[in-house]
């Protein structure tokens, strides 16, 4: 009896990390898919990935709404050359998930070539099956 309670408590412990570790993966998933689509410019797949309500935040301190942001990128004002993520974490709280991670990219801007070196806070949200970007914010790296 007792060892059918330790595999019971055991085997609900398991399944808990491992429901956890699946959302996690599933976030990953979506932060590279935008990522992919922010290079590719792939206005379809920016829709797909980001919510009705988004803000999204520059390091400069201007703030864009899902229509705006998608625009840019999709006309080429704000074309992604190369765009690397590293030093990535997820911590999942119910239907959000807080994505912190820094950003190097290659850009051009208005026909001006440029480099980024960013902290990015990215908060996606659940929505039915899928997580969605809700709101990002970026600060520049001082060194």
């Amino acid at each position: 009896m007792k060892r059918n309670l330790i595999l019971f408590v055991f085997l609900l412990l398991t399944s808990l990390l491992s429901a956890q570790s699946k959302q996690e993966k599933e976030v990953t998933d979506r932060v590279e898919s935008l990522r992919q689509a922010m290079v590719s410019a792939d206005g379809n797949s920016l829709d797909n990935l980001t919510t009705e309500k988004l803000s999204y935040g520059h390091s400069n301190g201007l703030i864009e709404d899902k229509k705006e942001y998608i625009r840019k990128i999709t006309s080429g004002e704000n074309a992604y050359l190369k765009l690397d993520h590293s030093k990535q974490s997820i911590s999942i709280s119910g239907k959000a998930a807080i994505v912190r991670l820094q950003f190097q990219a290659e850009t051009m801007a208005d026909g001006k070539p440029s480099a980024s070196k960013l902290y990015v806070l990215m908060v996606w949200q659940k929505q039915g099956k899928e997580w969605k970007l809700l709101a990002r914010q970026a600060i520049k790296i001082l060194s």
